[in-house]
């Protein structure tokens, strides 16, 4: 069967009235998942390369050092501001000796320490505390721009921090340096807490949601989860929904980090540290030579791509891993190369994510790496052609844009159809006029080019016919 029947037949199966088209609108779709695909002949998603930058920040000031830990970036508008915890020797969660650090960036590629003069270390206050002798809440720190429509200037950043011994305590700020509590008690309690615990208003779900650390009872054995509760008010949560996987194998995932990607935000990114308990690396030599800590060494983690579009399900269409820990036995031990929460945009086509690395030993730092705009994975097709049909689904706009990379001979060519499989008059793949090159956007055309406008609101799917390209993200406008 060729693949113009195969998308023919496979489509004209299922009755249009029974498929439910997507209301796709106008709103970004990145191919993260097989949200938007029905069927894939020679094709198939596939995740992207980070690019390894330079370190944004070096952590060796006396209050912070090998054991840094649960990072967080904001991009607020012209600047980039950096939330982390400062622990110079390794500890129990909530101790004493934690601090929250602040560092701001003009540009998001190298961090830079302000003298705040809010607390004392060691008989100074030249330093970039934000958060000092307020145990246990240092821990974890996890701070975001609240962006409910209305929200009170005083109330503009919020925070969780806290342990299971003293549960979630919400905490606010005008200016994401100055914070006070929002009230004295927790405000959530049923977790386990012992690491990054996160919370952000969902402009999608129009509600703040909170992705937090639980342990999940699988063979008798605990396995670190990930739970969600919702709020109208963040104060008052609703009862905890474990997440599910999609049928993924149950892997320890320490920091979520999940969070709305701002190009696209009904579509939550979440860089997940994938940790391997007991899965040693390093010789005890090895550990010793390179500095690290000997509680640190008998472990390795890496980074995982999951996605959400809401409630309790992740998306984990990608079980291998999004950055690898990479050359050097200094990446390859325990609690190394947990990733930052959020990504943020730091070029006209770029955006970057952070990871810490050179954990439990010298120079602990902040490494950053970059994508391509909206490019976290891709339909992809090799250099033999491959094609993707979509579930029927309606559009608002006049231009269909691509993000997308072709090789020199590669190509992207488009056919719209109507929901039962039928091409187009004027949009057929034959008269479909082949996409080349390396673009962040790019108008689809057809022969003669005809109104796509007329097309505006009537269930349509779209067959993709790649030849050595990536289609990373799409949209109608």
């Amino acid at each position: 069967m060729t693949r113009r029947h195969f998308f023919a037949s496979a489509a004209a199966a299922i009755p249009a009235a029974a498929q439910g088209a997507v209301a796709l609108g106008s709103r970004r779709e990145l191919f993260v998942d097989r949200f938007l695909i029905d069927r894939l002949d020679g094709a198939s998603l596939r995740l992207a390369a980070p690019r390894r930058e330079d370190a944004a920040i070096v952590l060796d000031r006396p209050w912070e050092g090998a054991f840094s830990n649960y990072v967080t970036v904001i991009q607020d508008r012209d600047e980039y501001r950096l939330y982390y915890r400062g622990l110079p020797l390794a500890g129990k969660d909530g101790s004493a000796a934690e601090t929250t650090c602040y560092a701001a960036s003009k540009d998001g590629k190298k961090f830079t320490r302000p003298d705040l003069g809010q607390f004392d270390y060691q008989g100074s206050r030249k330093n970039n505390l934000i958060l000092a002798g307020m145990a246990p809440f240092s821990s974890n720190f996890s701070p975001v721009i609240d962006e409910r429509p209305g929200v009170a200037p005083e109330q503009r950043y919020k925070a969780l921090a806290g342990t299971r011994t003293s549960g979630l305590v919400a905490f606010q700020s005008a200016d994401g340096i100055r914070w006070k509590k929002m009230r004295d008690e927790p405000v959530f309690r049923e977790g386990m807490f012992d690491s990054q615990n996160l919370a952000f208003w969902s402009t999608a779900e129009g509600k703040y949601v909170m992705y937090f650390r639980t342990f999940k009872k699988i063979d008798g054995k605990g396995v670190r989860w990930i739970s969600r509760t919702t709020s109208e008010d963040f104060v008052n949560w609703t009862s905890p929904v474990e997440m599910t996987f999609g049928g993924a194998p149950p892997e320890h995932l320490y920091v979520n980090q999940t969070h709305p990607y701002p190009r696209a935000p009904h579509i939550y990114i979440a860089l997940a540290a994938r940790f391997m308990p007991g899965r040693q690396v390093l010789s005890e030599d090895e550990a010793r030579s390179a500095g690290v800590n000997p509680g640190y060494y008998k472990d390795c983690a890496d980074a995982v791509l999951l996605t959400s579009r809401g409630g309790g399900s992740y998306d984990r269409t990608f079980l291998e891993a999004f950055l690898r820990p990479g050359l050097g036995v200094e990446n390859w031990v325990s609690r190394n190369n947990y990733p930052a929460l959020n990504t943020v945009r730091t070029g006209a086509d770029e955006i970057s994510f952070y990871t810490l690395s050179n954990y439990g030993q010298p120079g602990t730092h902040l490494r950053r790496y970059s994508l391509g705009l909206d490019r976290f994975a891709s339909l992809h097709a090799g250099y033999a052609g491959g094609e993707a049909l979509t579930k029927p689904l309606t559009f608002a706009g006049s231009r269909l844009l691509l993000n997308y990379s072709t090789s020199a001979p590669g190509g992207v060519r488009i056919e719209i159809q109507d929901a039962a499989g039928r091409a187009i008059p004027g949009f057929s793949l034959d008269e479909s006029v082949e996409t080349i090159g390396d673009q962040i956007e790019r108008a689809a055309r057809w022969k003669g080019s005809p109104d796509l406008a007329r097309l505006a609101g009537r269930p349509v799917r779209l067959r993709l016919a790649l030849k050595d390209a990536d289609v990373f993200a799409l949209q109608f406008a």
